[in-house]
């Protein structure tokens, strides 16, 4: 039986793998729960589950815990996360979304643990740290997005395989087929609506802006140990190729499914087997595949990514946090979508980039969130 310790335990993708320990209740339990406010959820998960440790990083929001088992020993505060990453768990499931993922990623890796990653962050800002972190001390990444997974199982779950190049897939988000000169006007609630996924709602707005697959790429050239101009993004809105490899022969190996986070979030569980899962069997009569390239006057927060992974150190660390705090003053209503990469490459061009060290990562994070905030309050693009 495998023991989980799940980190974003009440998140979209938390939820999710929740509903997998269920499906195979004799092959998987749960050792620790985690997350940041959501005290009520997390309290119910605690009570079905029964973890010997839980977590959450907002103490205003253990005050929901009313009850706990007599074996689970609760946390509160910015610690929490990592005092449920357990010596106990086999595997380390990171879905909490942000920077402070980072420090969990690294924990696990000092551990050695196996870690199902689906906290694109960790990569995108602490790669050159996670990594030969990972090799030093015998910890397996096995990534959870459904692209990244998609890759992996195209290279037969070996990242060391060689290839020729990255096809990685991008739905194009909510705003696809929104005419260019009508995105000033569109709303958090229009952004929302992805035509294929149902996810969290900030990586929705990522999907909109395509900021989600410039940080896929950097998460991926880490992962898969490639430089940038070996990874190329397709268009493909029917999201049903999650992505693909092209090998020096040009044989190209793509990974398909209907548009669903169960099979990567499963897999990551039961690796090296296969379950059943909840997800459609594909219909190929049903199926019009089509494929497009970026719009990059569309997505300037993609071209802002590229430009991020091309120049390397914090860079993609700064482009990660200034993101981040411009998704949450849209998605509160206070600037206007066209804006986020207004105020992310502000941010950007105020970073002065370092070498990739922990110390030099948390202070670019932070100095990237307040750079955005510096802007808005002085209304640099009103």
């Amino acid at each position: 039986m495998k023991k989980i310790a799940l980190l974003g335990c009440t998140g979209s993708i938390g939820k999710q793998v929740l509903q997998v320990v269920e499906r195979y209740p004799d092959q998987f339990k749960i050792v620790s729960l985690c997350c940041n406010s959501n005290g009520q959820l997390l309290s119910e998960q605690i009570n079905k589950f029964k973890p010997m440790v839980a977590g959450i990083t907002n103490p205003e929001g253990a005050l929901k815990i009313k009850s706990l088992p007599k074996q689970t020993t609760l946390y509160t505060g910015e610690n929490a996360l990592l005092h449920c990453v357990l010596p106990e768990a086999d595997v380390i499931f990171v879905a909490v979304v942000g920077f402070c993922g980072l420090s969990a990623v690294i924990q696990g890796c000092k551990m050695g643990k196996v870690i199902a990653l689906a906290n694109k962050e960790a990569l995108v800002a602490g790669g050159e740290i996670v990594m030969p972190l990972a090799k030093e001390h015998g910890a397996t990444i096995i990534p959870v997005d459904s692209e990244h997974s998609a890759i992996w199982q195209c290279l037969g779950e070996n990242t060391n395989k060689p290839f020729k190049q990255i096809l990685l897939t991008a739905s194009g988000g909510a705003l696809r087929n929104t005419p260019i000169s009508e995105l000033e006007k569109v709303t958090a609630s229009d952004a929302l609506k992805h035509p294929n996924w149902l996810m969290g709602a900030k990586i929705t707005i990522d999907c909109a802006t395509m900021m989600n697959k410039g940080l896929e790429v950097i998460e991926a050239m880490h992962l898969f140990n490639c430089s940038l101009d070996k990874i190329k993004v397709v268009i493909h809105p029917q999201s049903i190729i999650h992505s693909m490899v092209e090998y020096t022969d040009n044989a190209v190996i793509a990974q398909l499914s209907a548009p669903t986070m169960d099979i990567p979030i499963q897999y990551a569980l039961t690796y090296p087997n296969r379950k059943p899962t909840s997800a459609k069997q594909l219909n190929f009569f049903d199926l019009s595949l089509t494929f497009n390239q970026v719009d990059t006057n569309r997505y300037p927060c993609f071209e802002l990514a590229l430009a991020a992974a091309k120049e390397g150190g914090v860079m993609p660390c700064a482009l990660s946090g200034a993101n981040e705090v411009a998704v949450q003053l849209f998605l509160q209503g206070k600037i206007k979508y066209t804006q986020i990469a207004s105020y992310v490459k502000f941010a950007l061009e105020k970073v002065v980039n370092m070498p990739v060290t922990y110390q030099n990562l948390v202070y670019t994070d932070g100095f990237a969130r307040e750079c955005v905030m510096l802007a808005f309050k002085e209304k640099k693009f009103d």
